[in-house]
């Protein structure tokens, strides 16, 4: 019974481990190394990148690496095709890869140097295959042909696309051991950016620069917004105080006709239509002189003059008075005053 619970056990996981497995990839390769990665001991190696492409944590201690193609042969036994392979050692937590992480291996140098140092033998003038095998040295992984390379040149996966397996050649100021494939094809604007500005100095200064233009903008709009209203407001204080002499006339103008042609329409409804020539000629005549703008306009001021009535005449008061009872007296005749009325 345990070794049937066991038996279903593995089973399951195989899915699992399998699925694992296919998130480590191969991603850079360089054979030829002369001015490129220097390890701990000050020497120059070629080496392999590894990646972990998906986004969960991997260890890959235990998997094999290896340029030696006979280990294709299916019918090769298990311990026979280890003895052609390097294998990752366990303890050191590098191996260990998180999510979208990347580790450099060391090749044809000595494992005694370090954990990252594996025998894989490498031959820089002739094309080199090289595959990543399981702990168990049976599945097949991942695996690439690399041309022959110049000096520091490295073959890649493009974009550190672990789906696609495109890979291209990429030039000595290109090569980018233990960090993300930069390449021309696919790299975006964020990753570039990244890139050229690993410290985020051009970053905050594209900031600030950003707030102070944002700012100064504002200060702008309101201060022409200010001297707008001031302008508005003493246009007002101008108008109610002072108006202007052509619009007042006018308005004036305007009334005094508008008047004047009411009353003549007044008085043409009382005569019953009669004279409507006269009326239409006076309307006429309005109109015409307020085009031509010859109309007199009137200042509103009344000037009443003086004028000898003779209202304190004795004479013509008393005649005026008595006039109607008198009888009518020859125009030559003399009336006695004084002492000839005796």
């Amino acid at each position: 019974m345990r070794l049937l619970l066991g038996a279903l056990v593995v089973l399951a996981s195989l899915p699992v481990m399998a699925q694992m497995d296919a998130s480590i990839k191969l991603n850079e390769v360089l054979t030829h190394n002369e001015n490129s990665l220097i390890d701990e001991y000050g020497e120059r190696h070629a080496w392999v990148e590894i990646a972990n492409i998906s986004h969960s944590t991997y260890n890959i201690r235990g998997m094999y690496l290896t340029t030696d193609r006979s280990v294709l042969d299916k019918k090769m036994s298990v311990p026979e095709r280890i003895k052609r392979m390097s294998q990752i050692p366990n303890g050191d937590v590098r191996t260990n890869l998180n999510g979208r992480q990347l580790i450099v291996f060391q090749l044809d140098s000595n494992p005694a140097m370090g954990s990252l140092h594996l025998s894989v033998p490498v031959d820089a003038t002739k094309p080199l295959w090289i595959a990543l095998y399981n702990g168990n040295a049976t599945q097949l992984i991942d695996s690439i042909t690399v041309p022959v390379l110049a000096a520091d040149q490295s073959f890649a996966r493009i974009a550190n696309n672990g789906i696609r397996s495109d890979w291209e050649t990429k030039s000595a100021d290109r090569v980018t051991p233990g960090i993300q494939n930069q390449t021309v094809v696919s790299e975006s604007k964020i990753e570039k950016f990244k890139r050229e500005d690993p410290y985020g100095v051009g970053m905050s200064i594209m900031a600030m620069s950003i707030v102070f233009f944002c700012l100064a903008l504002l200060w702008i709009i309101f201060t022409l917004f200010g001297l707008l209203m001031r302008h508005m407001e003493t246009a007002k204080k101008v108008v109610h105080h002072q108006p202007i002499k052509p619009i007042t006339k006018t308005v004036e103008m305007t009334l005094e006709v508008g008047h004047k042609t009411g009353v003549i329409l007044q008085e043409g409804l009382k005569t019953k239509g009669i004279d409507k020539e006269v009326y239409m000629a006076v309307i006429g005549m309005a109109l015409k002189q307020y085009l031509d703008d010859v109309h007199d306009v009137e200042s509103g001021i009344i000037t009443i003059k003086s004028k000898e009535t003779d209202w304190d005449d004795e004479y013509s008061q008393m005649t005026q008075f008595h006039s109607p009872i008198l009888p009518s007296m020859p125009q030559n005749l003399k009336i006695p005053t004084g002492p000839e009325l005796k």
